[in-house]
């Protein structure tokens, strides 16, 4: 801490004296004043050149991220609703890099084009009506189509039909984990209240509800392929938020109220493992974690164990010191599959008879 405020310290004394030059200067009589400061026709030139110059060097760059960096994107959506939200966000990317890329390019290209030289003037043009409706009624149909579409594919998200028969799943967050509750045979969640968190009830499950008798607690979060879920968020501290990547979904977890989202999962966690996309990561990733283990191997430490696919629930709101670990594995698997996991499980009356 001494040390970075030495260096503030120093860069501020720097500033000073820096400022207390350009004061000097100003105050100097015009005979005094360095007339090489002053731009001249070749000083405009050579800066023209640079600006186009830097123009190629922007757009090469950009290229090149979107080429090199695409790697790095998601695999498709895994949820019905995700691909409507790629689409989304590719048409607001598409409009976007069209607009970008024709105001960057007039930008460079006006700055040499009127690049200041001795003897031009530069004309004075007061308004134009026709040009200042054209540039501003295009982004206003724009931005309206964006807000009018994104609303049509949120409501499409949110309102789930109840003639589905969506399964309610309540994820309980408090510093650092995940907890999901299922809504059990009767797919009614039991009242519940932080007031009531004692012992082994560790979600506040109103034990005086008949609902929450057959809600099943667990660090794990199951999910059959092709069911819709409503998600029922609660917060127990702070506030939080549930992230799901993979699933194109998100929802802030508020404490003192809940909060709901909800989608269909389309891809088991089995088939996206067999995906090409995470074939090949996951084998990028064992080759590097392959060469740091031989490293660990050497200084005598435990080596990196081979990674394998998971979907997981992250928290995405900076929530404290252990932030970063706040996740929870979800798998998504067939209705049997699933079945046979929750027949394993225990209920709520069942974890609390002992007590």
């Amino acid at each position: 801490m001494t040390v970075f405020l030495v260096i503030i310290v120093i860069a501020l004394f720097a500033v000073t004296i820096w400022q207390m030059s350009k004061i000097f200067d100003l105050s100097r009589s015009s005979n005094e004043v360095d007339s090489s400061q002053i731009a001249n026709d070749k000083d405009n030139k050579t800066q023209a050149y640079l600006s186009v110059g830097f123009a190629i060097f922007f757009y090469g760059l950009m290229f090149y991220s979107f080429w090199n960096l695409s790697k790095f994107y998601l695999p498709e959506a895994s949820s019905e609703h995700g691909s409507e939200v790629d689409t989304l966000m590719f048409i607001t990317i598409i409009i976007i890099m069209i607009v970008q890329i024709l105001t960057q390019a007039l930008l460079y290209w006006f700055s040499y084009k009127y690049r200041g030289q001795k003897g031009n003037k530069a004309l004075f043009y007061a308004d134009n009506d026709k040009l200042e409706f054209i540039w501003t009624i295009i982004p206003v149909i724009v931005l309206a189509g964006l807000i009018i579409y994104g609303l049509f594919t949120w409501s499409d998200i949110m309102n789930i039909n109840e003639d589905d028969d969506p399964m309610v799943v309540e994820l309980y967050a408090y510093q650092f984990a995940w907890r999901a509750r299922y809504s059990g045979e009767d797919n009614t969640l039991g009242k519940a209240n932080v007031r009531f968190i004692e012992g082994v009830n560790q979600l506040g499950v109103d034990e005086s509800d008949p609902y929450g008798n057959d809600d099943v607690i667990t660090t794990e979060l199951h999910l059959p392929v092709g069911k819709p879920v409503v998600f029922k968020f609660r917060s127990q501290d702070v506030l939080h938020s549930a992230y799901f990547p993979h699933f194109r979904a998100q929802m802030n977890v508020v404490p003192g109220m809940i909060t709901q989202f909800g989608f269909t999962p389309s891809i088991t966690t089995e088939e996206m493992r067999e995906s090409e996309y995470m074939v090949d990561k996951v084998q990028t990733i064992n080759e590097i974690r392959k060469e740091n283990s031989i490293e660990l191997i050497a200084q005598g430490e435990v080596p990196l164990d081979t990674y394998e696919f998971d979907y997981f629930l992250l928290c995405n709101k900076i929530c404290g010191q252990a932030h970063y670990n706040m996740q929870m594995k979800i798998i998504v698997e067939s209705q049997e599959d699933y079945d046979a996991w929750m027949a394993e499980q225990n209920t709520f009356a069942t974890s609390m008879a002992p007590q």
